[in-house]
């Protein structure tokens, strides 16, 4: 029997229709990242334009463009909202670390360090030429604590979405017009594929936004309870509430990242703690302090562990948290942090898809069972 020609005159232009796909694509990420995130959003506040159209006098409803229209409104009043809130206390926190003495904070932990020194002589680590920890130390905590670190990170984020008034207006617009025409996108992916799997796609598509929307507004309320733990904990133990409203941030955020966000979250957070209170007493005060903040970042990791995780990814993309560990995993080692974040909803759409065109495959069955 003659083998089958894969290299068919179809098969070579579905590549180079993938390959061109791939360019414009890398080409044109920042378009691309603007879709990206009105896509997001509108996945988000999609239940709003729905719970809008319930509103009727008489037989009059809202029309869709007005519901749309302040659903936008509302997405930018708490994103401004949001941003008014913490912009000047992260501003603040990074002005109060930039004027830290480095030099007091090692003459806090001069004993330590004294000890450390005589440990790494002894063991000859440092080699022939003379070690300082304190000099190393300082030098380190300067680095970390200047202000120059925080202001090119927001240059560099700067840089990436273009010109900050035109990506507003971009994702805006392309916002309104997803929460105005809900299978907007859906009718133009529909039309690379052939006629007669269109029905499937358009199954597929439907079962991808219901399961990214939950997937998203889980992420949201994880956020959420992290900044109120954290938050509410630190203030307890007497970080003080503007510092723990920052550090809640920072936690909060950095908890995106599956898996290392935590330890980054709770190591960033201790040290942002401690430098805003070099003025205590280290035995009796600091040390104790670092202790409970240590406790407080515990206890939420836990209640995240147990309570919001299985929540998220129990309920919403339906996968067993083996799946999620090594998907993770693989995600990481190929892009880094942004593959670990993008992990979780580029397989839930992979599984969506194999599910609905592959599903005669063993461990395809397998793995897509509860969707």
């Amino acid at each position: 029997m003659a083998s089958k020609n894969w290299f068919t005159p179809r098969s070579l232009l579905v590549i180079a229709g993938v390959i061109l796909f791939g360019l414009l694509v890398w080409r044109f990420s920042s378009i691309v990242a603007y879709i990206l995130i009105a896509s997001v959003l509108s996945l988000i506040a999609r239940p709003l334009v729905r719970l809008l159209g319930r509103i009727r006098i008489g037989k009059w409803q809202l029309p869709v463009s007005i519901r749309a229209f302040i659903t936008l409104i509302a997405i930018w009043v708490i994103l401004f909202s949001f941003f008014r809130l913490f912009i000047p206390l992260i501003a603040g926190e990074a002005q109060d670390l930039s004027n830290i003495d480095t030099a007091l904070v090692i003459e806090e932990f001069e004993k330590p360090i004294e000890r450390m020194e005589a440990w790494v002589d002894k063991m000859n680590l440092g080699g022939d030429e003379p070690f300082s920890l304190r000099e190393e130390l300082q030098r380190q905590i300067s680095s970390i604590l200047n202000i120059n670190v925080i202001t090119d990170l927001l240059a560099t984020i700067a840089s990436i979405l273009g010109n900050v008034v035109w990506a507003i207006f971009a994702i805006s617009f392309i916002t309104f017009f997803l929460l105005r025409e809900e299978r907007l996108i859906t009718e133009y992916i529909v039309t690379i594929f052939p006629a007669e799997k269109e029905k499937a796609f358009r199954h597929a598509l439907d079962s991808v936004k219901r399961l990214l929307r939950r997937y998203f507004l889980g992420i949201l309320l994880q956020m959420t309870g992290i900044l109120t733990l954290v938050t509410l904990g630190l203030t307890i133990v007497g970080v003080g509430f503007r510092h723990s409203l920052v550090i809640g941030l920072v936690a909060a955020v950095l908890n995106i990242i599956p898996y290392l966000g935590p330890w980054l979250g709770a190591a960033l957070g201790i040290v942002l703690g401690v430098a805003s209170h070099l003025h205590l007493d280290l035995a009796t005060q600091l040390l104790p302090m670092m202790g409970y903040m240590m406790l407080v970042f515990i206890i939420t990791q836990l209640t995240d562990n147990t309570v919001f995780q299985p929540v998220i990814f129990g309920t919403s993309v339906y996968a067993h948290p083996i799946e999620i560990f090594v998907v993770i995993m693989m995600a990481g080692s190929l892009a880094g942090i942004v593959g670990m974040i993008l992990a979780i909803p580029t397989y839930t759409v992979i599984r969506v898809f194999a599910k609905e065109f592959f599903n005669n495959f063993r461990v395809v069955q397998k793995l897509t069972e509860k969707i």
